[in-house]
């Protein structure tokens, strides 16, 4: 029985078969993978210490090569460098990638947390509020007054504090008007 058929080995320098695979030759590409993806591998593992985001980074870079091989130029330095640099620079890019989403994540979450809510000094500020309105209801014109009351506190409309107070609908709208002219400036809001 024949010996099942083996490829020859690869004959030539990476050199020579990144120059071949800068023309096309997918067998090429095979020995080339064979020789620089565990230089790469190891390149991407060192910067970025993630097994899996450099199992990523190596093949993204493999192809990479497939792609550019017209680009390496042997006179400028040996397949591994250039490849080892492919990888270096893809690693970075992806710890770059990783933090700016991990501060983007960092930042979503933090705008999701409910602010710490204070309420005894809610509950000062209101009564000091509360204080003010008081005191400032106190200036009004006793009709002024109660005609406020009614409409804002009591819920009433204009037309029901000028039933309940049997007063003419546009004269109950005025002292309403009036009212709250003064309480405004009394409080110190700007219209």
């Amino acid at each position: 029985m024949p010996a099942p058929s083996t490829p020859p080995p690869a004959v030539g320098s990476v050199e020579d078969h990144l120059l071949r695979v800068a023309g096309g030759d997918q067998d090429a590409f095979a020995h080339v993978y064979d020789a620089l993806s565990p230089l790469v591998h190891g390149t991407a593992l060192a910067v970025l210490r993630d097994p899996h985001h450099a199992a990523e980074v190596t093949q993204e870079v493999m192809v990479e090569v497939w792609r550019t091989a017209t680009r390496f130029e042997p006179a400028k330095g040996s397949a591994r460098t250039w490849a080892a640099t492919l990888a270096h620079r893809r690693a970075v890019d992806r710890v770059r990638s990783v933090q700016a989403q991990r501060r983007r994540d960092q930042a979503a979450l933090d705008a999701d947390v409910p602010r710490p809510y204070d309420e005894v000094a809610e509950e000062a500020e209101g009564n000091l509020e509360a204080a003010r309105v008081r005191h400032c209801l106190g200036g009004l014109t006793d009709t002024q007054r109660t005609a406020v009351e009614l409409a804002y506190y009591g819920g009433l409309s204009y037309r029901e504090v000028a039933a309940r107070l049997d007063a003419a609908l546009p004269t109950v709208k005025s002292r309403i008007r009036d009212g709250l002219l003064r309480l405004r400036d009394c409080l110190g809001v700007v219209a």
